[in-house]
């Protein structure tokens, strides 16, 4: 998690490229139809409405500081409109100044919708805004929706973003990790995956001091969260474990310091607001094929890796914000 927040200057950057794509059979064409949603006069270009957040536990959630919770998001109603509160946050003249959201460790995820359908260009069609710079890279899948049923619910088919990790040996499909309530206040979190592994979510008390890291929203003593689990790249570069780098992947993930999407050479030393930018052309399905979607109107971003860098506990994806590239 990065701990440097200072000025979060948004830079959206417009572009179109093709380097990105990946060329195989496409296997699926979901067309314009009765449930489209052109845009209006009065369409916006950044997301209006979230769906669902359901982060993994992490040392930020829960947290009354620079976490930003009061105490009182105890429903999944509570929780979303604190991601809501948080992204909407506008500076002392009225201007938009996004506040970061926490995915929590691996799995953790946010949905969010838009007043309109965003068209598959071919090339840069969604800016994801995260904190990524040089050495702090928490990597998030993308993931689109198209509204098949036109019940304005992100309730149909997920295709996920393919990235620059998609279809290597060490990316796993379906990880499932879960989560288990601690039983006491002040302590880690523990997990098991579906690979047989087990660990913990550290309890930072240095730095974080709520009672639990494990969300207050969730009722269930466990929870269990599946998605594309990405090899962990962090590493300690001063082998006493004072200084942690997270290294970051070439392209295809939010909150990402990539040489390819980020689509500028500004080394965001201050860890500001910062988009990366996704194609809809990139999208895939369950089985690694690629997907035509001629739009899409929900995007879910999903924490990628299961790791932790020592005493800046676990590696978090954050998210600013969602925008539609396609406005001027």
């Amino acid at each position: 998690m990065k701990r440097v927040f200072i000025d979060f200057c948004i830079v959206v950057l417009v572009a179109i490229s093709s380097s990105c794509n990946i060329d195989e059979e496409i296997v699926k064409e979901l067309d314009k139809g009765d449930f489209y949603r052109a845009k209006t006069a009065t369409s916006k270009p950044d997301w209006n409405k979230v769906y669902e957040y359901t982060p993994a536990p992490g040392q930020f959630i829960n947290e009354l500081k620079t976490g930003g919770f009061d105490g009182t998001q105890t429903t999944p109603e509570a929780a979303i409109a604190y991601a809501e509160k948080r992204m909407s946050e506008v500076d002392n003249n009225g201007n938009p100044y996004p506040n970061w959201v926490s995915l929590g460790g691996f799995g953790g995820y946010i949905v969010v919708g838009f007043d309109h359908s965003i068209d598959n260009s071919g090339g840069y069609d969604i800016g994801i805004l995260g904190n990524s710079f040089s050495g702090s890279s928490e990597p998030g899948i993308v993931w689109v929706m198209q509204d098949e049923n036109g019940n304005g619910l992100p309730d149909d088919t997920w295709y996920e973003l393919a990235g620059s990790e998609t279809g290597k040996p060490e990316t796993i499909q379906n990880y499932a990790v879960t989560y288990y309530r601690p039983s006491e206040p002040k302590q880690p979190v523990k997990w098991t995956d579906n690979q047989g592994n087990s660990g913990e979510i550290d309890y930072l008390l240095q730095f974080h001091r709520q009672e639990y890291y494990y969300p207050l929203w969730i009722e269930a003593d466990s929870y269990t969260l599946t998605g594309t689990c990405l090899q962990a790249k962090n590493y300690d570069a001063s082998g006493n474990g004072s200084y942690w780098v997270n290294v970051e992947y070439d392209w295809g993930y939010a909150d990402n310091f990539s040489p390819i999407d980020r689509l500028t050479d500004e080394d965001n030393a201050g860890a500001g607001a910062n988009a990366n930018h996704f194609k809809i052309s990139d999208a895939i399905d369950a089985n690694g094929k690629p997907v035509e979607l001629k739009y899409i109107d929900f995007v879910k971003v999903q924490c990628g890796v299961n790791a932790k860098s020592g005493w800046l506990g676990e590696v978090s994806t954050e998210v600013f914000g969602f925008i539609d590239l396609h406005f001027e």
